[in-house]
């Protein structure tokens, strides 16, 4: 078993991805302001009108597709062994995938689609953790961890269906926490090589594995790592060394 997930230092991060991260953040919030404004959250909206919540069952029921984009998501409860509500599953499809990258298994060529990364929700609609999947769970095209990291930034929901808040949001914690999805990405595939000894066809249909790995997320505290190393940043333009 590979050790516990690497999740970049700050002072990895690029100054572009700092902002980015930092601009997801108020994204976030202002999605937030709206929604408890109108006494909503984040899992209501996805649920409104969808009549009762069953286990694994898709909410919306077709799933939402942003077809300019080619990105998807769909909201779901199966977990009995964590405490949460349920999950979000965000994927890009075909278009939004490199080229030359062909699927070690599942859907292929104009079928592609790739898993970027799930969002445990708690009860009161907030999210909790982020995890990885092993490929059977979602029956996504298996495409090694940097070819998935090379799409991150081409998620983006962006019309209404069935919520514009949810939308926004979804594609706002994308953006924020990209270093943290990438991260498990890269843990996803040390997790599954040599699994038991099975080769990787074996392995991404081994129904003994289904999470390859999870990180609680707190937006306030990862807020304030962020822009602690943006002013440490802006002092050493300010003052840099030797001065």
């Amino acid at each position: 078993m590979p050790e516990a997930i690497q999740i970049p230092e700050l002072t990895s991060l690029s100054n572009h991805q700092l902002a980015k991260s930092l601009a997801a953040i108020d994204e976030i919030r202002e999605c937030y302001r709206v929604l408890e404004k109108g006494g909503l959250n984040i899992v209501g909206e996805v649920l409104k009108d969808q009549g009762p919540f069953y286990e694994m069952d898709h909410y919306p029921k077709d799933d939402v597709y942003d077809r300019e984009t080619d990105s998807q998501y769909y909201y779901h409860a199966h977990r009995e062994d964590h405490d949460e509500h349920g999950h979000f599953h965000l994927f890009v499809r075909d278009s939004a995938l490199p080229d030359s990258v062909k699927p070690a298994l599942g859907p292929t060529e104009d079928d592609r689609v790739a898993h970027l990364v799930a969002i445990s929700m708690d009860a009161w609609g907030y999210p909790t953790d982020l995890f990885a999947v092993n490929r059977w769970v979602t029956d996504e095209s298996w495409l090694p961890a940097e070819s998935v990291i090379a799409a991150l930034d081409q998620f983006a929901i962006d019309h209404a269906h069935p919520s514009w808040p949810v939308n926004r949001w979804l594609t706002a914690m994308v953006r924020c926490f990209r270093p943290q999805i990438a991260a498990l990405l890269r843990h996803r595939d040390a997790v599954l090589t040599g699994w038991q000894g099975q080769q990787l066809e074996q392995v991404l249909e081994d129904r003994s594995l289904e999470i390859t790995g999870s990180i609680p997320i707190d937006l306030d505290s990862w807020a304030a790592r962020l822009i602690a190393e943006q002013v440490k940043r802006a002092e050493r333009i300010s003052f840099p060394v030797g001065s």
